[in-house]
């Protein structure tokens, strides 16, 4: 089974944390739209015809979009590739575009937005809250505010099951206390699935200078990790599942798009930025607009490739194994990349294992409750270097 990302840049607004690639210009939507249904139909051998189980429009903000521009793009991609009977397809939104009027297809203009989504075969929703403090969403430079992002979830979860909403932690400001009201509103509305990440300062964004020119506290990583600690509590007592660090999910409701990807599975990224995996190859589209249109106008792909080592490989598999559930298989790394590599993997584990940072069970490398919130830090240091 295989994924296809497509990457929509396009924002009514830049957020102070973000570095993703976006533009909050949407002049050169239409020949970007063009561009993208181009690069999906010159790409269409390079998944060797391994059936699409999942659809992920990401970005930026795909629910910008229109509901006629998100069903060509599902359309081409039915046309182009084998795609399973029942795939996943998940369009990340914003609450602001939920609530409010959109173009619909002819025919369909008594139905609400959800219901519209459902038909183009939309059936997972991956929403963008962040929190449901105003001073938090302000501080973000968020498009939405709280009541709408309350707004948004009351009618969704009438339409739809399959949800997912973000939360950030780890804003300066946010108490413990606030940050468990945070979880405790999403409980309330019964999403099966909820994405958790520390706010992170990237370099050259909004947040980085606002930080530096005492305008915003700096993160505290310690608040951080009070954050995170609550999160494990609260979550895993509501029936959730830790599956990955910064995902959480009801059973059958894990995302099978994230999922693919912590599992190695190839998957192909369409539109300026995305990246691609075939197994043995990494690529990453040209992260400019206009770049990216020039070169799919001239049908050239617009990417770099680098053919990844058996070391590459190696610490990619520990890297996204640590930060899930299913660990890091000591058989696998035997099996894939030879017993030198297992060697080595028990060898540098040993130090964390005595931390009680990580265990062994099932012949699977594995974080401890303790060494979840480290395990990026901790990977690292079980990395061979070619």
């Amino acid at each position: 089974m295989a994924g296809i990302y497509i990457h929509i840049p396009f924002c009514k607004q830049a957020c102070h944390y973000c570095d993703f690639h976006f533009s909050t210009s949407i002049k050169k939507k239409d020949e970007l739209l063009a561009c993208l249904t181009k690069e999906l139909e010159l790409r269409k051998n390079e998944l060797n015809s391994v059936t699409v189980e999942t659809i992920y429009f990401g970005g930026g903000t795909p629910s910008l979009l229109s509901v006629d521009e998100l069903q060509f793009l599902i359309e081409t991609v039915y046309k182009n590739y084998p795609v399973t009977e029942h795939p996943e397809i998940t369009l990340e939104a914003n609450p602001d575009d939920l609530i409010l009027p959109k173009s619909e297809p002819s025919g369909q203009t008594n139905e609400t937005i959800f219901e519209v989504y459902r038909n183009i075969g939309i059936n997972r929703l991956s929403i963008g809250i962040q929190s449901f403090f105003e001073r938090d969403l302000k501080l973000m430079n968020r498009a939405h505010n709280a009541e709408e992002a309350k707004q948004c979830l009351a009618e969704v979860t009438k339409y739809f099951d399959n949800i997912s909403i973000d939360l950030i932690y780890g804003i300066p400001g946010l108490t413990n206390e606030q940050w468990q009201e945070n979880i405790e509103t999403a409980l309330a509305f019964n999403v099966p699935h909820i994405s958790c990440y520390a706010l992170t300062v990237e370099p050259k964004t909004a947040l980085e200078t606002l930080i530096k020119k005492g305008k915003i506290e700096n993160v505290d990583d310690e608040m951080a990790q009070q954050h995170f600690n609550i999160l494990l509590e609260k979550l895993e007592a509501s029936g959730f599942v830790h599956y990955e660090l910064s995902n959480f999910g009801k059973r059958n409701y894990f995302s099978k798009n994230n999922s693919a990807y912590w599992q190695g599975k190839p998957y192909l990224g369409i539109g300026p930025s995305a990246h691609s995996f075939n197994g043995t190859n990494r690529s990453w589209n040209v992260g400019n607009n206009s770049k990216y249109i020039k070169s799919i106008q001239q049908n050239q792909l617009p990417n770099e490739t680098e053919t990844l080592s058996v070391a590459d490989k190696y610490n990619e598999y520990v890297m996204t194994g640590l930060r899930t559930i299913w660990g890091v298989s000591l058989k696998h790394v035997e099996n894939q990349f030879g017993e030198n590599f297992k060697n080595y993997l028990l060898k540098q584990s040993g130090i964390y294992i005595n931390q009680y940072l990580l265990y062994i069970e099932d012949d699977r490398v594995l974080t401890t409750k303790k060494g979840k919130f480290l395990c990026d830090g901790i990977a690292s240091h079980l990395f061979k270097i070619n």
